[in-house]
């Protein structure tokens, strides 16, 4: 299926690894454009060389640097049609082993590393016939992890927003969408199963982390599995669809 992507513009941030790098390879296997960014420059460059994307070191947290590099992506493709806000990172500790200054980081990215990005790409957005803004999120955001406190609850604030922005960028068009993840195979699983200590491979030590988790399809997703739904909500054939929070777990949620 044509998704209708071909010339459209996106914002991806945190391309260097994982979900983000994922996307946007597939993005550009869509015909899109890409406009990638990562805090490290020399990651971001080893992990896209070769391919036809405009990057930049940025730090979504600061919000000059991000207002400089969308308006230099805008600049490069005469727009900006959509964003993909992935940048972000989790905090393994539970509440009595998270210090208050871990609490404030955790929220202040969660929420702006999304209102940085969508503020400085707005003008372009309200531009575009076929705007569209997807949040990464996780589904802890409605089922929390006491081994993650901080980060669910950050979460949970970052979904609610999401549904906040729907209605309030509708009247621009501009759509607002979730994609929350449950246990996907990407850098932060590969690094804690290496802190682990575990004489298992990683196959094996992530199935046993699935099945402790209570995955139904008994594994962890991959960025792959992941790009495709976030591509699907870019699309300007998902243009009657915003405020809406798409799972992508393996079935781990149980709420309704």
């Amino acid at each position: 299926m044509d998704l209708g992507l071909t010339g459209r513009t996106v914002v991806v941030t945190g391309a260097s690894s994982g979900v983000g790098l994922a996307t946007t390879k597939m993005l550009l296997a869509e015909g899109a454009n890409v406009a990638a960014c990562a805090r490290d420059a020399d990651r971001l460059k080893a992990a896209l060389d070769g391919l036809p994307v405009h990057i930049g070191a940025c730090d979504v947290l600061d919000e000059a640097a991000v207002h400089e590099f969308v308006a230099r992506a805008a600049e490069v493709f005469g727009g900006i049609d959509g964003v993909v806000n992935n940048a972000g990172r989790s905090l393994m500790a539970r509440l009595s082993e998270t210090a208050d200054r871990q609490w404030r980081d955790e929220l202040e990215l969660k929420i702006f590393s999304v209102l940085n990005v969508i503020r400085a790409a707005q003008p372009w957005l309200r531009a575009s016939d076929a705007a569209s803004v997807v949040n990464i999120n996780a589904i802890l955001a409605r089922q929390p992890e006491a081994r993650l406190a901080a980060t669910s609850a950050a979460r949970a604030a970052l979904l609610n927003l999401t549904k906040t922005l729907a209605g309030e960028l509708a009247a621009d068009g501009i759509r607002v969408n979730s994609v929350c993840l449950g246990l996907i195979d990407t850098g932060q699983w590969r690094r804690r199963y290496e802190q682990s200590g575990s004489a298992s491979d990683f196959a094996a030590w992530s199935a046993e982390l699935a099945a402790d988790r209570g995955i139904p399809l008994g594994r962890l997703g991959t960025a792959d599995e992941v790009a495709f739904p976030i591509a699907s909500l870019l699309s300007p054939r998902a243009s009657y669809i915003t405020g809406s929070a798409v799972d992508v777990g393996g079935g781990i949620a149980r709420y309704l």
